[in-house]
């Protein structure tokens, strides 16, 4: 149970938040870039945090606790499925290649790339659509998420006394959740994204002290005891199948498994892989990412912003998702897992907070996490409000609209996308669910379309559109017919995909040229431009086209493995596991020499990497 000072720091903490929101309400009313990219003149370093920050969120972190304690080791390859290493991809050089456009969303980036015929109404309508169902799953992955984790804290009997209506048990989560996305929405509906930045540099505080002080008390714990696991638990190497029996230990951890579908481990690794490769190529989604690569100041902060939320945000995470993994195996029995007469393994991390953490340390932990929750979904909010606002209303409905009516329809626009996502986070039962289908079946449908319009010169706004809607459709449908693992069907909606972008491709002439040799020079992408590059070369000589692929994929191999050996270390430091910890850090230490001279000492000279 919550203590008095516990409550008093979680209400400083949202008292903090609303402070925010009034101060920088005035600089976000500025301007439509004011609000949505905070006027393009924050520093790198508080970008990257604020990253950072916004993808600490509850459901995340609680996903990660849940695989952690299951698979153990293993679990490092699991957030592949994301994939986490696209920030590899954009650190080593997509964030510098999308801020060079110089847009506010997503979809205007479509319009520069294919124009505004109808190949680029076509392109900017589908980008918006798919941007508005991303957010919306997002934002109702993190209702769940906070719910569930609210639920151990504030227990229902307490509450129902005070609410006039009957809850069913199984949505106490989701009205839990209903109550504190309110707070979210004031800060990041009247402060925009620069309240949304400063507001995750206070909630990254929060959580890295918290982190370290979980850490401690789990290393502590751990001492010289061992762990009671299934062998090759801590082996983060694997073979075609998981072979990892909990039998005798914890037994409904083995049905847990086999509803996960990684049993086959071999293969589903592979096709993440497959997967996470394109999806980190075809660059960010349209959502809280995307937005803070275009906040950034020039190309190179983009760059520093995405190297920067990587080393912030991975260490600080794992020393708390292995702090709970480990305090959660040595304390099971203690452990209140059960909803409904049902165990439920993403209760692990805020079942493991109620039984460990110290009072005071408590009330910060809680509130660090719910800041977690609220720097997410207000990121996610912003992103939808700029593509409602931005892309529709200033586009198509009222393009000269006035400031005062901008502010009513940023105010509106967050208000609705909330309402919905509140609705459909109902339909919702569970965090891997809603997360599966978001990163295998509806960004399968973004994969192709979006990997294609960087490297292809002759894919126009057709091809664009065609591509997404034929990814969109069964990603939608696939789930209604069939409950197999979503990633196993990626495949499928991949090939779909491809077809719709050839066949709609063709169905139409080329981009108009002009557009396309303004977008390459301005972007320099590598890929297949030769025809563009000889009209360009036939008028400028001097002009140099991109040489830097091997490079780039080079630095993106040792990028990742560098972001994995984060994941591992503060594994290995809470297990005492003190000889693989220093093996891991000295290869840590080789990736970030090789990254030093083969990607920034080349980054920094590039020509409009510094340039606003």
């Amino acid at each position: 149970m919550l203590q008095e000072l516990d409550i008093l720091i979680i209400l400083l903490y949202l008292i903090g938040t609303i402070v925010i929101g009034l101060a920088l309400r005035k600089k976000a009313q500025r301007s439509k870039d004011d609000y949505l990219l905070g006027g393009k003149n924050l520093p790198w370093y508080m970008m990257g945090l604020s990253n950072a920050s916004g993808m600490f969120d509850i459901s995340g972190t609680m996903w990660l606790v849940t695989l952690t304690f299951v698979y153990g080791f293993k679990s490092i390859w699991i957030p592949w499925l994301w994939p986490v290493f696209n920030q590899v991809f954009l650190m080593v050089y997509l964030s510098a290649w999308l801020r060079r456009s110089n847009v506010t969303t997503g979809a205007e980036w479509i319009l520069f790339r294919f124009d505004s015929g109808r190949g680029g109404r076509w392109s900017h309508t589908i980008i918006v659509v798919f941007a508005i169902l991303s957010c919306l799953g997002f934002l109702a992955y993190g209702f769940i998420g906070l719910g569930k984790f609210v639920e151990i804290f504030i227990p229902w009997e307490i509450i129902s006394a005070y609410v006039p209506f009957n809850v069913p048990p199984a949505y106490i989560p989701h009205f839990y959740g209903t109550i504190f996305t309110l707070f979210a929405v004031f800060y990041s509906v009247l402060g925009g994204m620069s309240g949304i930045v400063w507001t995750d540099l206070l909630q990254y505080s929060i959580m890295t002290i918290s982190s370290i002080a979980i850490a401690v008390i789990a290393w502590q714990a751990m001492g010289d005891n061992t762990l009671n696991v299934p062998e090759g638990w801590a082996n983060p190497f694997f073979g075609w199948e998981l072979n990892m029996d909990w039998s005798g230990i914890i037994s409904e951890v083995n049905t847990k498994i086999a509803s996960d579908g990684y049993s086959l481990f071999g293969i589903f690794f592979m096709l993440m892989l497959f997967k996470g490769i394109l999806s980190s190529i075809a660059g960010p989604a349209p959502n809280y990412d995307m937005q803070k690569i275009l906040s950034t100041k020039s190309p190179l902060e983009a760059a520093k912003m995405s190297a920067f939320s990587i080393a912030a945000l991975i260490p600080t995470r794992y020393l708390m998702v292995g702090g709970f993994s480990i305090l959660g195996l040595l304390f099971y029995e203690e452990l209140n897992l059960t909803t409904a007469g049902i165990i439920d393994f993403e209760k692990v991390l805020p079942a493991a907070i109620q039984q460990f953490v110290p009072v005071g340390l408590l009330g910060l932990l809680l509130a660090g996490l719910l800041a977690a929750f609220m720097s997410t979904f207000a990121g996610t909010l912003n992103a939808a409000q700029a593509y409602l606002v931005n892309d529709i209303y200033l586009k198509y409905r009222n393009p000269l609209a006035s400031s005062s009516k901008v502010k009513v329809m940023n105010y509106s626009s967050g208000i609705v996308v909330v309402l919905i996502s509140i609705v459909l986070g109902f339909f919702v039962q569970d965090v891997n669910s809603i997360l599966q289908w978001i990163v295998s079946a509806l960004f399968g449908s973004y994969v192709v379309s979006n990997v294609l319009k960087w490297h292809w010169w002759r894919f126009n706004g057709e091809g664009y559109f065609w591509g997404m809607l034929s990814g969109i459709i069964p990603a939608l449908i696939f789930p209604i017919f069939t409950d197999t693992l979503d990633l196993y069907y990626f495949p499928i909606i991949l090939l779909i995909s491809v077809a719709g972008s050839i066949i709609g491709t063709y169905s139409a002439p080329p981009t108009n040229e002009e557009v396309l040799i303004n977008f390459y020079k301005q972007t320099r992408p590598w890929g297949f431009w030769k025809p563009i590059y000889n009209k360009i070369k036939a008028s400028q000589p001097g002009f140099e086209k991109n040489t830097a692929f091997k490079r780039d994929i080079f630095n993106v191999v040792v990028g990742t493995l560098a972001q994995t050996l984060l994941v591992i270390i503060p594994l290995y430091l809470i297990m005492h596991k003190n000889i693989s910890m220093v093996v891991s850090i000295v290869i840590l230490i080789i990736c970030v020499i090789i990254l030093k001279k083969n990607w920034w000492d080349y980054i920094k000279n590039e020509p409009n990497i510094t340039r606003k």
